[in-house]
């Protein structure tokens, strides 16, 4: 299915499909928050620590097959595939941008 996204977040995604981390790095705010599953992590430094270690390490893959905005964020949903007990499962991630980056991003999974 092909979806309308566009601006950071389609860089983003694009970026995580080539399991790039300096292409995904590149579209968050400085001071941008990640929250994965209920953990936060605060600035680029613990961003880029988590996508190494949680995200590339494993070959995280995010398809989002669903896009929507919901009280100004744009949701995405689809599955998660990777060398990872499950794989793959369904994500939600959440984004709320600021200007032309991202300034959250909100992940969790489909229980």
């Amino acid at each position: 299915m092909t979806l309308n996204i566009s601006g950071p977040i389609a860089g983003y995604i694009a970026a995580n499909l080539r399991l790039d981390l300096e292409g995904m790095m590149k579209h968050f705010l400085p001071n941008a928050v990640f929250i994965d599953n209920d953990k936060r992590h605060e600035g680029k430094e613990q961003i880029r620590k988590l996508l190494k270690e949680e995200g590339i390490a494993v070959k995280a893959v995010f398809e989002p097959d669903t896009a929507r905005e919901e009280d100004g964020d744009v949701v995405l949903e689809g599955p998660c595939h990777g060398d990872f007990p499950g794989s793959p499962l369904r994500f939600t991630y959440r984004f709320k941008m600021e200007g032309n980056a991202i300034k959250t991003l909100e992940t969790t999974v489909w229980a």
